[in-house]
């Protein structure tokens, strides 16, 4: 089993649940996650107790029959750079049965203990916002499957596609320390964060870097397809292999449903640099779903 860093893991099996991450795993406080492959016809059935969950489609159908509404996916993409994806938002308390619709589906979804109620919510790829960010050769795709306002208590998750050779998630950025300001806004939230890598090719990778400012954490990744990065803390920017689109899951989760953050200071110049976007972008769109 190959590993570049601590932080860095590869999936467990092919089939099944492929990655498991829990807060005594990663040695931190908020966010689960968790990767599963499932044949067609085959379910599973779930209490989520005390946690917010959100269920994001990579790949595949699904139908979820549960005890705050039923739904059922008919236009799931095929694979991640095949189109939106679908993402399903249940509460604390909530009992469920998911089953398989497809040949295969490969699903993944996060969740953490919450004190509040919030209304369940099945996002379609055609309402997901989709934001082009960034400049030049850092220029990216947000899908923003649960965003900050969207109606929930902890959790936020975002899909960022990078095309070959850009920089994401730069400059680079942390969110390891509760800053407020005057007015009570959140100008940085303490939250953890899990990058759930996936690529076209099997032999593509990107390079992630984690570190602290006084490099107490200072360590490079190479992840690969299906590889999860852990984010405890620190800044943590991210190129993708020349030649080869990378796609990542963001899962977030800590003091606040925000996605406030600092620069590192060294950055902050970069983006007032940037002259054009990359006119790869988007790399997918909700129309690719219905092909």
């Amino acid at each position: 089993m190959e590993h570049n860093s601590h932080l860095q893991i590869k999936p467990k099996s092919k089939t099944g649940i492929y990655h498991q991450i829990t807060p005594t795993k990663a040695n931190w406080e908020y966010l689960n996650f968790e990767a599963r492959l499932m044949t067609k016809g085959e379910s599973w059935e779930h209490h989520t107790q005390d946690n917010e969950m959100v269920i994001v489609l990579l790949s595949g159908n699904f139908k979820v029959e549960s005890d705050k509404g039923n739904w059922e996916t008919k236009n799931g993409r095929k694979d991640v750079f095949s189109g939106v994806a679908h993402t399903l938002y249940l509460s604390r308390n909530s009992k469920f049965t998911l089953t398989a619709m497809s040949d295969t589906l490969d699903i993944a979804y996060g969740w953490c203990k919450v004190t509040e109620d919030f209304p369940a919510k099945f996002v379609t790829p055609e309402d997901t916002p989709v934001v082009i960010f960034g400049g030049d050769n850092a220029t990216r795709q947000f899908n923003d499957l649960v965003p900050p306002g969207f109606g929930c208590s902890k959790i936020v998750v975002r899909e960022v596609y990078t095309p070959s050779g850009n920089w994401s998630s730069f400059p680079a950025h942390k969110h390891d320390e509760r800053i407020v300001d005057e007015k009570g806004t959140v100008l940085e939230p303490i939250q953890e964060e899990t990058y759930f890598y996936k690529f076209q090719k099997p032999g593509a990778y990107a390079i992630q870097q984690v570190y602290t400012k006084d490099r107490s954490l200072d360590e490079i990744a190479r992840p690969k397809h299906n590889d999860v990065v852990l984010i405890p803390k620190g800044f943590h920017p991210v190129v993708a292999e020349h030649g080869f689109h990378c796609y990542y899951l963001n899962f977030l989760a800590g003091t606040d449903q925000c996605l406030a953050n600092t620069t590192d200071p060294d950055h902050e110049w970069i983006y007032d640099s940037w002259t054009s976007k990359d006119a790869r972008l988007p790399l997918v769109t909700a129309e690719m779903n219905k092909q």
